[in-house]
């Protein structure tokens, strides 16, 4: 019979080092789940600050009836600033957010195993160490595991418990443990550079910079397509702004190197031109938006630069004929779209053709892209006038859809299009003629890089959709979000992209492969 292993139990002695964001977010969530913290800072003013800080925000709790004093009372109770590492020699769990630096992590958990308990549990909050580097140099690294946390700890439910090739699965299991007993959802993952969601997120980032360098579309337009058609809650600019585009930087440019310079992370040029610029965004007042301060103290966007959304007042009565292809993955949201438009169901006539266009408006042949250029398709099939549609979440609900022409596409075709689909209610942006647009290729990138993850063995399939939906608020994890648009139609487009720009970041994953040739869903009911 094996032993069940379980959280630490409420009450026990923890102690947190560090006093900055992090460490004080993480001695707030265990206060609140019942423990007993210790908390130290090297300067111990630091620590004094964290302190009342806590004590501010559990007040505020209290205040909109989340806490009640008792609880809040008792929280502050069980906490203590010590001076001292010796003050740890009781816990039964240690955690540091200290600074990002290999060499002072080591240095810490060295001298901690000379003050703790043979057993207590050692852990570190990094969010891009090895925590095999870190245990490298201690006696028993087997009781070292990463335990780490997203900003800001007593909001963010998700926690990745990271382990070492050395870290003895038991402490591992009683942290993810512990993290549910202190109300967050763990997901195990293997120590590899980024983890799970440091990994997987970069795609988010980097393909929103390269058609940035391209020039083929706004700052503003790319954002709102994310926000609108995609269902993030913030587009990649708005959301490297908030980070900092110093550290959304670095954290790239550590991922990159750590994977030995695989061509999938490289760091974009224009990104280290602001880093350079010193635009970090919200906190320096510019970044790829400028930001100004109201009266409030609260920042403003400004945005600068962005091209007129498209709006077409039209009668149905002058909508030209519609058909749609029942072949493609998109059909049935378009019908729905469609039918919740009003538009009369005389007007739209639905087939089954292999060859067929996603959708026939007038003269015009419009595709949901599939990583090739709306030229080049025109091209291909030897006619004028071709839309490429970029990817919205659902179809059904998005507010705005992204467009390019090719570039012979005649006017009155083009137009013809934007009627529709002004019919439709959307907000249309017309970007530049590029392979894969924006929202389709973020997501292919997306879905490819999570499966290398989980192909590598770091993670599970459940697990990576469960990290990237809490750990940066993804609208849907890649697998399930690959299920629903189909691996064979990821597969093309990301061959297409290989292809047309001879780059191996948009080389396939072994696992979307396998996926793909058989027939399988990931997430598979049978």
């Amino acid at each position: 019979m094996t032993n069940t292993i379980e959280a630490l139990p409420l009450g026990a002695s923890v102690g947190v080092i560090g006093a900055g964001t992090m460490g004080e977010g993480i001695a707030q969530v265990l206060l609140q789940s019942g423990y007993q913290v210790l908390l130290f800072d090297q300067s111990l003013s630091s620590a004094i600050r964290a302190e009342a800080s806590i004590e501010a925000r559990l007040a505020r709790l209290v205040e909109k009836g989340i806490l009640s004093s008792q609880e809040k009372n008792r929280a502050l109770a069980s906490l203590q600033v010590v001076s001292t590492l010796e003050a740890f020699h009781k816990t039964e769990l240690v955690i540091e957010a200290i600074v990002e630096n290999l060499e002072v992590k080591q240095t810490l958990f060295k001298r901690l195993e000379e003050i703790v308990n043979n057993e207590t549990i050692l852990a570190s909050n990094t969010s891009s160490i090895s925590i095999t580097a870190i245990g490298s140099a201690l006696a028993h690294p087997e009781r070292l595991a990463g335990w780490h946390f997203f900003n800001p700890a007593p909001l963010m439910k998700l926690v990745e418990v990271v382990s070492g090739l050395a870290t003895d699965p038991a402490i591992a299991e009683t942290l993810y443990k512990t993290a549910e007993a202190c109300g967050k959802t763990p997901v195990h993952t293997a120590s590899t550079p980024g983890f799970i969601v440091n990994r997987v997120a970069r795609p988010f980032y980097a393909e929103a910079l390269r058609v940035m360098q391209e020039s083929k579309a706004y700052v503003a337009d790319i954002d709102q397509l994310f926000r609108e058609s995609g269902n993030f809650k913030m587009g990649p600019f708005e959301l490297m702004d908030l980070i900092g585009n110093d550290v959304n930087y670095s954290v790239t440019e550590s991922v990159w190197q750590a994977f030995y310079y695989d061509a999938r992370f490289t760091p974009s040029l224009i990104q280290k031109s602001y880093v350079d610029a010193g635009f970090y965004g919200r906190k320096t007042g510019r970044g790829f938006y400028r930001y100004e301060k109201e009266s409030g103290g609260a920042l403003r966007k400004v945005i600068a630069d962005q091209r007129e959304v498209t709006k077409k007042s039209v009668s149905q009565s002058v909508l030209p004929a519609i058909r749609l292809n029942q072949l493609s993955p998109f059909y049935t949201a378009w019908i729905e779209r469609f039918n919740r438009a009003g538009v009369e169901p005389h007007l739209i006539e639905s087939i089954s053709e292999e060859s067929a266009p996603f959708m026939t408006i007038g003269e015009a042949e419009c595709f949901i892209t599939k990583g090739i250029t709306a030229t080049e398709m025109a091209y291909t099939r030897q006619t004028q006038s071709v839309v490429m549609l970029d990817l919205a979440r659902d179809y059904r609900e998005a507010k705005s859809i992204g467009v390019s022409r090719s570039e012979n596409c005649l006017e009155a075709n083009f137009e013809a299009v934007l009627a529709v689909l002004t019919a439709l209610e959307f907000n249309i942006v017309e970007l530049d003629d590029l392979p894969g647009m924006l929202v389709m290729r973020t997501v292919a990138m997306l879905v490819n890089e999570a499966s290398d993850t989980v192909h590598q063995g770091v993670s599970t399939i459940a697990e990576v959709d469960t990290a990237m939906t809490l750990g940066v608020n993804y609208p849907q994890g890649p697998f399930d979000w690959a299920d629903q648009i189909g691996t064979g139609y990821l597969c093309d487009l990301l061959n297409n992209l290989h292809q047309r720009y001879g780059d191996p970041r948009y080389r396939l994953s072994p696992l979307l492969q396998h996926y793909l040739y058989s027939g399988r869903p990931f997430y598979d009911e049978t």
